[in-house]
């Protein structure tokens, strides 16, 4: 072989590895600040979210963090107790917030949060249900709050850590009535939960501004963010994904757990909500295999349909529910 042409290999070998490496370390950067515990908690990652989820400065949006703050407030007070349970799939104890009952209920009410939040960021939600004499119970999800575990999975692996909560429940109260009432993250969760075998005890879903698949609103959102398609991004992150979290991004789908579901569903969404665009919710609507129902909320922003319009809200998540349980 000539020089000139050992040359020009080693060059284009050279080449083809630079871009290997910097490929895999986009992906890595990517996994890191969006799917593990300490990236989400990192200045760069909460700097995105205050600056995309309603972290403003308007009068509007003090006002509905506000409500939200009193919602936290409330949880933090109320009387609960701390549920651990041992994970049928993985290796792990799962944590949830149990909030005791003041009065004698069949009806459970799992309360499922969402991306860089909290069983307490339910509070809102909690309190209604609590007024109602329900029992309440509110997992932490994966690398949040009590989780023991660091990495994120945006719902997928977390299906399965509310099925095994559902499970416990019928174990423990067999004649129980459960609903699902997932936001935001906590949504796609409901949703992909969904899609599985559930037991019968399982009576109503309330999904509240989810989005269709984790590969969908990732690309969503580079595509916003840096004005370039996602794919690139998304495959380079999903190859170390696979290895460390054990399952494809790309299979993660909401849109496609609900093709499979029974358990009757409520839809919602504001209107105004551009974290995960509005225009998801007809998608999933349409998808849905189950008795449903849908409700979109004029003037909310993501995850605020509650404390923008409350009335409409639950009078509307209270009639769903009372046509089955």
């Amino acid at each position: 072989m000539k020089k000139s042409t050992k040359k020009a290999l080693k060059t284009v070998i050279g080449a083809g590895a630079a871009f290997t490496s910097a490929y895999m370390l986009v992906g890595n950067v990517f996994y890191f600040l969006t799917l593990t515990r300490r990236g989400i908690n990192s200045s760069i990652a909460e700097k995105y979210m205050k600056s995309n989820s309603n972290g403003g400065s308007d009068e509007k949006t003090i006002h509905l963090n506000g409500e939200l703050d009193q919602g936290k407030i409330w949880f933090d007070r109320a009387d609960k107790e701390k549920l651990v349970i041992r994970s049928t799939h993985k290796k792990k104890n799962l944590h949830a917030d149990y909030l005791l009952p003041k009065m004698d209920s069949d009806v459970f009410v799992v309360l499922v949060h969402g991306y860089g939040a909290a069983p307490r960021n339910m509070g809102v939600y909690a309190k209604h249900y609590y007024e109602l004499g329900y029992n309440i119970i509110a997992p932490s999800m994966n690398g949040h709050a009590d989780s023991e575990t660091q990495r994120i999975t945006m719902g997928w692996e977390d299906r399965l850590d509310i099925i095994d909560w559902i499970n416990y429940i019928v174990e423990e109260y067999p004649e129980s009535k459960i609903i699902i009432h997932g936001v935001s993250m906590g949504s796609a969760t409901t949703m992909m939960a969904l899609g599985e075998e559930l037991p019968e005890n399982v009576k109503v879903a309330v999904a509240d501004c989810g989005f269709t698949s984790i590969w969908d609103i990732f690309d969503q959102k580079i595509s916003k963010v840096i004005n370039i398609p996602g794919d690139p991004i998304l495959t380079s992150a999903n190859t170390v994904n696979k290895v460390l979290s054990g399952f494809d991004m790309k299979k993660a789908s909401a849109l496609e757990q609900l093709k499979k579901a029974s358990v009757p569903t409520l839809f919602i969404h504001g209107e105004e909500d551009t974290f995960v665009p509005f225009e998801m919710l007809q998608k999933l609507y349409d998808a849905a295999a189950c008795e449903k129902d849908i409700v979109t909320i004029p003037g909310a922003p993501h995850a605020r349909n509650s404390i923008v319009n409350p009335e409409l809200y639950w009078t509307s998540v209270d009639g769903f529910i009372k046509k089955y349980i």
